[in-house]
């Protein structure tokens, strides 16, 4: 049995259902799309791995439980004080890992998308910068004790800073229509202005208020409750879903805004709707963990050279930025003595990546 690769725009009918491209077309009624074995094979080993990550990380601690166990406790057996260990004190942490890198790899693959630039990303363009505006106002100057009460807080005041920031930046670098390399300077400035109130507040602010949140604005999983959980997670149930129908939209402006309105999409409400998509994935994966650099400009191309597609892919994203998360925060937690947090581990990790994107793209700009 032969294997004959068709061109990209070909469709061919075989006796097990069309072909497009060299992939097997689905068609259920009016829907369709196409399968991409490739797509799926990247997906399941990213779910494998942070399986294994997370049950490895959770099994760290002074009271150590091999993965085996940890798996078997998740699955409803185990000791009883395995159970409260792991279910109480250790899944929480891993959990909002998980959920926060998942947040981040998907929010950064749209922004990519729709800025049609590799350098794209909510840390970027100012996004996470106004996330944590937001959320350090609230622990610094608003009060906040912590609890359910801090939860709810947190993420409406980074939702809010967010989607602030995104906004501003969007009007400043419009002009008839929004230019990706316009927009990350635009970005790279108004990130700069956050960051100068983010450390004026942290000077008028109590030591006791300035010393927790600057162990929150460096990005860290230690001490998080089922409470961090609860607003990331319920945040990317609702939305995921959402973007990954949202996936025609985002091919569509990859043509170019011509081909885009030529496919009857309306490119600036499509444009405005994702962008509002993105900055609450980040706004509050941040305020669940604070500024997890890197892991939005990173994850999103890594994905995009293991699945071989033309953008970002977004389910594959979203899986392996939760393991990176995860994998960081293991890292923070064994490499050294002390635990460390873990966006310093993704901003050592991420950084030098950045340097390489910027690299290639002087490159392609001198040629």
């Amino acid at each position: 049995m032969t294997s004959v690769r068709t061109p990209v725009a070909a469709t061919v009918a075989t006796k097990d259902g069309p072909v497009v491209a060299g992939r097997r077309a689905l068609r259920a009624g009016p829907v369709s799309g196409v399968l991409r074995v490739r797509m799926l094979v990247v997906v399941a080993v990213g779910v494998a791995l942070m399986l294994l990550l997370a049950a490895v990380n959770i099994g760290r601690g002074d009271f150590p439980i091999t993965p085996g166990e940890v798996l078997n406790v998740l699955a409803g057996g185990g000791a009883r004080g395995q159970r409260f260990v792991i279910m109480e004190l250790r899944l929480p942490r891993t959990l909002t890992g998980l959920l926060v890198g998942g947040a981040l790899g998907l929010s950064g693959a749209i922004t990519q998308t729709v800025a049609r630039n590799a350098l794209a990303s909510p840390d970027v363009l100012g996004v996470t910068s106004g996330a944590t505006v937001g959320a350090v106002t609230v622990i610094v100057l608003g009060g906040a004790t912590g609890g359910w009460l801090t939860a709810v807080g947190l993420p409406v005041a980074a939702l809010a800073g967010g989607l602030g920031v995104a906004a501003l930046v969007y009007l400043i670098a419009y002009r008839q229509g929004v230019d990706g390399q316009r927009l990350i300077l635009v970005g790279v400035g108004v990130s700069a202005v956050g960051a100068s109130i983010t450390s004026w507040l942290l000077v008028v602010a109590q030591v006791q208020d300035a010393a927790r949140a600057t162990v929150w604005f460096t990005g860290s999983l230690s001490g998080r409750a089922w409470e961090h959980v609860v607003p990331i997670g319920v945040t990317l149930a609702a939305l995921t879903p959402f973007a990954l129908v949202c996936a025609f939209w985002l091919a569509a402006l990859q043509l170019g805004d011509d081909n885009a309105t030529a496919l009857g999409i309306r490119i600036n409400r499509v444009r405005a709707v994702l962008v509002v998509l993105a900055v609450v994935l980040a706004a509050v994966a941040t305020s669940s963990a604070g500024p997890i650099a890197f892991v939005a400009l990173v994850v999103p191309q890594i994905c995009q050279r293991l699945v071989r597609c033309s953008r970002p892919p977004l389910l594959a994203s979203a899986v392996f930025g939760g393991l990176l998360v995860i994998a960081a925060d293991l890292l923070a937690r064994t490499v050294t003595p002390t635990e460390q947090p873990v966006g310093v581990v993704t901003a050592v990790l991420g950084a030098p990546y950045l340097l390489y994107l910027l690299a290639r793209r002087n490159r392609k700009v001198t040629v």
